[in-house]
């Protein structure tokens, strides 16, 4: 993502011979205009906004995998839990989602006020389109509402905020934070006034969690890598007095704090043990060896004074009454992952939340099932269904997920043998394609996910597969620089290959078929626009043939149709991703500055106006509209998401 202080060149128009050029990083990019455009072409005409906008209706997924105490249930009956920049409460009785969008990029901590309404959320550093740094900071915001009420820490803390929390007893007025810088710097702050009070160097390893003590808010207690800390606020000053260990093991982490009704300190560490803290003291009062195999990740007290502790390797939820004493026990299903952190639902229900970024809901008397799901690694794939209210999503977390709009889970889930790109729908809706990292495509029943097919094809990246129209061929778009193009019988059963078109000289990026299925329009990571004819994998050199095709899609981010997504300055690798939507009328792109933004189709005017929307952190790396044009879903890479905007 580098920012050339330059201006790109100005696009050049030729009416005599019909086409555009246009400049990426000073390379020429020829775009031919069909004969109905040449006459009345003019690069001055201004493009249209288009009428409709998007408004954020889903986000699927929680990010447990890197992040702690980060769910919590508020008395509106909502759990609120952070994925990508967006703060999700989420009415599970009502299936209703309200997001806190004030975020520009990843949240990494979330704590509640005292109050149970406000809520202060930190986020990482991040860079903004036109190349200026995103400052981490805190945002306290009123979960009502929605409204932002501070902003704290700006210009303060380094690298990102990754610990949070509000004083209990005096009214939740200071709030304490962590930051990632690598002297991972405490500072207590009076939020209300956005005033530091005290900072102090923490430790030269991770900070896991900092949490006042609910009954002295003078005392703050950090954990991290081989430490407990506790900390007294004096003025300005904190003072650290040490965890001690004396006879028991010295943990190589303590993971997680929770307090007992009595004020009493309860840690969880890597080794299993649990250790409580006599009322804020710095020696252990009571030991439980061994409550867990594995690390315990969280712990967390009811309202009748009971403990509920999660373990990680051994994927436990267990019950202990006040004395320590193990009363029931849970486990976690294997394919959500080891416990991250839990909530106390109504009743007796639980909320747990895993590192396998899945949040489930459940009893001591019953079972946990899956409200939330998603992916655990970088996301690629999507594509949606041509007749259904389903879209698929895959990732490099080997995972492919059939999902349901309007339930928002998945009707199947199915673990390939390699982290998967890319995906595609054949226009019957009966198998799904799906491109892998390492070379190989598989064809998967839509219904049932049973493997239909599987082949290889060179040994790299599968970008891009694709039916033609009428779902006689599958085009196979790999980052060795060619397409494969097969033929395709038995309503997507079998492939015979028929070829591989030869002609780019970087990897290919996107491929698009025309309308009636003769011919096939590919980009490459060097921007070259080349036409194919797929029954005998021959490039077409004549424009004079493509240039009044009219495509079935439009997901090439190079071309007389899509001229104008392309902003001042910006580098050819910037838009990861455009898709058009069935009734012609919009395009949405997705983009490396976490941006989904929404233009009219087609966009054939330089810098076309769009409306631009928020909630990605990381690149957005895939966009596709709901085949009845009333819903876009967007994908975001490291982030994980997948966002459901409606469209209005």
């Amino acid at each position: 993502m580098k920012k050339s202080n330059s201006k790109t060149k100005e696009p050049v128009f030729s009416a005599d011979d019909g086409y555009v050029k246009m400049f990426l990083r000073g390379r020429p990019i020829t775009m031919h205009l069909p004969d109905g455009l040449k006459g009345s072409y003019s690069l001055e005409t201004k493009a249209q906004l288009p009428e409709q906008k998007l408004k954020l209706q889903w986000v699927y997924g929680y990010r447990g995998r890197d992040c702690r105490s980060n769910l919590y249930l508020l008395p509106t009956g909502e759990i609120v839990y952070f994925i990508a920049s967006v703060v999700v409460l989420y009415n599970v009785e009502e299936e209703q989602q309200r997001h806190y969008l004030g975020h520009n990029d990843d949240v990494k901590c979330l704590a509640v006020h005292p109050d149970m309404v406000t809520i202060a959320t930190g986020q990482v550093a991040g860079t903004s389109r036109d190349g200026k740094q995103l400052p981490p900071h805190v945002r306290v915001w009123d979960s009502v509402s929605l409204n932002t009420l501070h902003v704290v820490g700006m210009g303060v803390f380094d690298r990102a905020v990754t610990c949070v929390g509000f004083s209990k007893s005096n009214g939740g007025i200071h709030l304490c934070a962590v930051d990632d810088a690598n002297d991972h710097i405490m500072s207590v702050w009076e939020w209300q006034k956005e005033k530091k009070l005290a900072e102090v160097k923490c430790s030269n390893d991770a900070v896991l969690s900092a949490n006042f003590h609910p009954m002295d808010s003078n005392l703050i207690l950090t954990c991290g890598k081989s430490h407990l800390n506790f900390w007294t606020v004096e003025d300005s000053t904190l003072t650290k007095r040490q965890g001690l260990f004396d006879k028991h093991e010295k943990p190589k982490y303590v993971l997680c704090i929770a307090f007992a009704e009595n004020g009493d300190a309860i840690t969880g560490d890597s080794s299993g043990n649990m250790c409580i803290w006599g009322k804020g003291g710095n020696r252990i009062s009571h030991a439980v060896p061994g409550a867990h195999e594995g690390g315990i990740f969280s712990l967390c007290v009811l309202k009748d004074g009971t403990l509920v502790s999660g373990g990680g390797k051994d994927r436990r939820v267990v019950l202990w009454d006040r004395d320590y004493q193990q009363q029931q026990e849970l486990e976690v299903p294997e394919m959500f992952g080891p416990v991250r952190s839990l909530a106390e639902g109504k009743s007796d229900s639980l909320f747990v939340g895993t590192t396998r970024n899945a949040v489930l809901h459940g009893s001591f008397s019953g079972v946990l099932r899956p409200i939330v799901q998603g992916h655990m690694d970088e996301l690629w794939g999507l594509d949606s269904h041509p007749s259904m209210e389903q879209f698929v999503t895959c990732g490099h977390d080997k995972l492919v997920h059939l999902w349901d709009v309007a339930t928002h889970q998945p009707l199947w889930t199915k673990l390939i043998e390699d982290g998967a790109r890319s995906a595609g729908f054949h226009p019957s809706g009966s198998v799904v394609a799906v491109g892998t990292v390492t070379a190989r495509w598989v064809v998967l029943d839509a219904e049932t996910a049973d493997l239909v097919s599987v082949h290889t094809d060179g040994n790299e990246i599968i970008s891009n597969v694709k039916y033609s129209p009428d779902g006689n061929y599958l085009a196979v778009g790999s980052h060795d620089n060619f397409i494969y193009v097969y033929a395709v019988t038995e309503n997507g059963k079998k492939y015979s290959r028929v070829g591989k078109c030869t002609g780019h000289s970087s990897f290919v990026t996107h491929l698009d078929w025309s309308k009636d299925s003769q011919y096939i329009v590919s980009n490459s990571g060097d921007y070259e626009i080349l036409f194919w004819n797929p029954s005998n994998c021959k490039q077409v050199t004549s424009i004079d043939t493509v240039r009044n095709l009219e495509w079935a899609s439009s997901t090439c981010v190079l071309g007389i149709g899509v001229f104008g997504i392309w902003p001042d300055g910006v580098d050819g690798t910037d838009i990861n991703a455009v898709c058009r939507s069935p009734d012609q009328k919009l395009l949405a792109t997705a983009d490396d500055f976490g941006k989904v933004l929404l233009f009219s189709n087609p966009s054939s005017q330089p810098r076309a106006p769009s409306h631009s929307y928020s909630g990605h952190s990381s690149h957005v790396t895939n966009v596709a509209f709901l085949h009845d044009n009333s819903l876009l879903l967007s994908t975001g890479g490291k982030d994980m998401s997948i966002l459901q905007w409606r469209v209005v």
